[in-house]
């Protein structure tokens, strides 16, 4: 009987040898030798060899006086029957006697098939034995790469290594990062998927559910994989798998009715087994990656040149006939078993030019095309062989040469067919690497079409290896864009996916990046720290520089002290003058009038100087600030201080036997200002030589803001000048309080107590103020003490004074009284 292409055995004059399954399984594998189910399609591949052999043996230029011959074996897709013909085939007769060749007048040059990995294996540990290169036209399995055990082997189709990376880089291109596995229970199937599987998973993708389509079961466990389709939120399904393992799975989805993006392997990619019209809702918009096609011209012409009177596959040409024209012949005795009533008869006169189907079709061939450059391999390492320039008689003989001799030569083939192809192979026989990505599309009639949306070619140059053309794709689900499969939804920039316990790592939940932190990318694993003057947006997005605050003049805030503290210091100014006209008079002389002009100077000063605390923190600012403000304010309470004594002192002078009248002198007053404002002056100093005031850039306070401020130096050295000023106004108000019962008319203890108490209830409040203030208000806070504890000293000291001179005249009792006190 004829045979499809799971063998083609190719002999040089006059036979070439090979093997394909035309038919498929037998309905008892051991026995029968009736296949139930033709394969359209490997016939179109037998007739390509007829065709490539005799395009060669016309050609004078191509091996001239050699004729090359052909036998083709019919295995129906049966592993035990791929082995008998291979032996077959390597015998040279009809029966089997291994290690033996009885057609000695012709050389067996190769084989060319199975097309299943799995039978190639096999066959490959065989013939390895004899040396015979086995070509396969569509075994894929990535263990035939390994030449240490498959040294006789080449392929005309790249290895599932490149196909299953390919499938993984279309997943993540598409951006499928949660997807479902089904692989058929063969070593296609399962070393296909567990490629892919580590493709995706290293590429950070994840697998919802893996399962094998059980081809020891007639469903294919169909049920059971359909229903974990169906509780699974993955869309896409990547299928390694046969089309005729797959017609199982598709009924129960239609049963089930659910639909799932399918991506396909390139077993049944352009299958025309799976795409009957039954399945046409749920294959429409399926995804594959397949072999690349290739046109051979004058084929559909010689396509249509088989008849049924043919002897060279006269039986299968006869059942492709019936099927295709729907007729019966009625010589036969219903051999086929396809039509038992047929409508009409076969008369062979039909005209095949007109038909459109799977054999005729020559505009995308795939598998044929394969056929074709296997063919052509042998016959161009026949022809290196024949050429051969070795001297010494070493080269082999090409009527009478051995499989190794040939085998040498098809290792170092290289050429290019007629469409500017080039043919090698590799050092694994494996050929160059190039897949077409093809989309199943309806057409209006109903028939499915396999548009190609890309490529996959690993010879381009980098960046072209992957292309794909998603305008072009239709969808399953009938969306326009590309349709979504996760686990979990992405990560919008300015958050970071953090994994869910117990879970794959695309199922993930989106946290927002911490202070501070920004991503500027979708699904950032991480978040990125903005540098330290940075700040990230109110987004996550991105770092902007920080904005820089402190007390200026054009703040609203340091307009309004800055306004307040000039104004304020006119104030003293003002009650300055007032006291100088009226120096005469007996209330102005009465409260030592030096000492009260020195201190309306100083409170004077001690409103400017909260200006040195408003603008941009120069070195000399920090530097003097805080000193000035604690001089000036040193010599004020200082001046109060020696008021205050020597209120004391001039009462009890006026004792009998008294010794202090010596001490009512006012030069001991202006002494004790100078004694207490000396001592402030040497603790600045000392402050300024140990630890000095300078600006810094806090980022510390309030992280989003860079804070322009003074360091103090030594914070001892600062609260131990704040100290020393509380301590000089303790005393004062201490002696103040105890003086304010002494007997007179007009008594200043009184006004010292309450200036006392004012200033200190100020620089009290001051202390937890500045503690819990940032930034700005922290220098605002202090400014605020400075203004409030001066106002305090100027309204509780001068202003009941000024009202006195100002309002009324003095009566002569109280003149002739503050008089003698004056003189006293």
């Amino acid at each position: 009987r004829a045979l499809d292409l799971e063998h083609v055995k190719l002999f040089i004059n006059p036979v070439l040898s090979g093997s394909s399954h035309i038919h498929f399984k037998p309905l008892n594998i051991l026995f029968s030798c009736f296949c139930y189910r033709i394969y359209i399609q490997n016939l179109q591949q037998l007739q390509v060899i007829r065709f490539v052999v005799a395009e060669i043996n016309g050609n004078p230029d191509i091996l001239p006086n050699v004729t090359l011959g052909f036998q083709a074996y019919d295995s129906c897709d049966v592993l035990q029957l791929d082995l008998k013909g291979a032996l077959q085939a390597v015998t040279g007769y009809d029966r089997i006697i291994p290690n033996y060749r009885c057609a000695g007048d012709v050389s067996l040059s190769s084989i060319i098939g199975p097309s299943i990995s799995t039978h190639s294996i096999l066959l490959s540990h065989i013939l390895r034995l004899f040396s015979y290169p086995l070509i396969s036209h569509y075994a894929t399995s990535p263990l035939l790469s390994n030449k240490r055990e498959f040294p006789s082997f080449f392929r005309t189709v790249p290895s599932d290594i490149f196909q299953s990376k390919g499938l993984a880089d279309l997943l993540l291109h598409l951006g499928w990062t949660w997807v479902g596995l089904l692989a058929v229970d063969t070593d296609y199937g399962q070393q296909g998927i567990q490629l892919v599987q580590q493709g995706i998973v290293s590429a950070g993708a994840c697998v919802a559910f893996s399962e094998n389509i059980l081809t020891s079961h007639p469903d294919r466990n169909a049920p059971h994989i359909v229903k974990v389709m169906k509780v699974s939120t993955a869309k896409v399904v990547v299928i390694f798998a046969n089309g005729i393992d797959l017609i199982p799975i598709l009924e129960e989805m239609i049963k089930q009715n659910i639909t799932r993006i399918l991506i396909a392997s390139d077993a049944w990619s352009i299958s025309t087994m799976a795409s009957l019209k039954t399945f046409s809702a749920h294959l429409v918009g399926t995804i594959g990656i397949a072999l690349n096609s290739g046109t051979i011209p004058g084929l559909r012409e010689f396509l249509n040149t088989i008849h049924p009177s043919m002897t060279l596959g006269r039986y299968l040409i006869r059942i492709f006939w019936e099927l295709t024209f729907s007729c019966k012949f009625i010589d036969d005795k219903n051999q086929t078993g396809y039509f038992s009533n047929a409508v009409k008869e076969c008369t062979g006169s039909e005209n095949l030019a007109s038909v459109q189907n799977v054999y005729t079709d020559v505009s995308n061939l795939r598998t044929t095309y394969s056929v074709y450059t296997a063919v052509h391999a042998v016959t161009k390492s026949l022809e290196d062989m024949k050429n051969c320039k070795y001297p010494q008689g070493s080269c082999p003989d090409i009527w009478n040469f051995k499989p190794w001799q040939l085998l040498y030569y098809l290792k170092k083939v290289r050429f290019k067919l007629k469409d500017g192809r080039e043919v090698y192979f590799d050092k694994n026989g494996d050929p160059p690497t190039v897949y077409d990505i093809v989309n199943w599309h309806l057409s209006p009639s109903g028939d499915m079409h396999h548009v190609k949306v890309g490529s996959y070619d690993m010879a381009a140059p980098p960046g072209k290896v992957f292309t794909i053309n998603t305008s072009a794709i239709i969808w399953t689900t009938g969306e326009r864009q590309v349709p979504i499969s996760v686990c979990s939804q992405s990560c919008p920039p300015g958050f970071w996916k953090a994994a869910r316990k117990g879970e794959p790592v695309c199922c993930f939940q989106c946290v927002p990046c911490p202070q501070g932190e920004i991503t500027n990318q979708t699904d950032s694993f991480t978040c990125i720290k903005c540098l330290w003057d940075m700040w990230p947006n109110s987004e996550k997005t991105t770092c902007q520089p920080k904005p820089v605050e402190y007390l200026s003049y054009e703040d609203p805030l340091g307009t309004i002290l800055s306004s307040t503290s000039v104004i304020s210091s006119l104030v003293p100014v003002a009650i300055l003058k007032i006291f100088i006209k009226f120096k005469t008079t007996p209330i102005v002389k009465a409260n030592n009038y030096s000492l009260s002009c020195l201190l309306l100077v100083s409170l004077s000063f001690c409103f400017l100087c909260s200006l040195v605390f408003i603008g941009y923190p120069q070195p000399v600012n920090c530097l003097l600030r805080q000193v000035t403000f604690g001089m000036v304010f040193a010599i004020c309470v200082s001046c109060i201080l020696a008021k205050t004594i020597m209120v004391v002192f001039a009462f009890m002078a006026t004792k009998p036997g008294s010794n202090l009248k010596k001490w009512t002198n006012p030069h001991v007053s202006y002494v004790m200002v100078f004694i207490c404002s000396l001592l402030q002056f040497i603790l600045c100093i000392t402050w300024l030589s140990i630890a000095s005031p300078y600006p810094e850039q806090n980022i510390e306070t309030q992280p989003r803001l860079i804070i322009i401020q003074c360091n103090e130096g030594s914070p001892t050295a600062f609260w131990c000048m704040l100290g020393y000023l509380g301590l000089l106004a303790s005393i004062s108000f201490v002696v103040a309080f105890l003086a304010r019962r002494l007997p007179d008319s007009f008594n200043e203890a009184k006004f010292i107590t309450f200036s006392m108490l004012a200033f200190l209830s100020v620089w009290v409040s001051f202390i937890p103020a500045s503690v819990s203030a940032q930034g700005k208000y922290t220098v605002a806070m202090e400014i605020f003490a400075i203004l409030a504890s001066s106002w305090a000293l100027v309204v509780c000291m001068f202003a009941n004074k000024c009202f006195i001179i100002l309002s009324a005249r003095p009566t002569p009792l109280a003149t002739a009284e503050l008089t003698a006190k004056h003189r006293r």
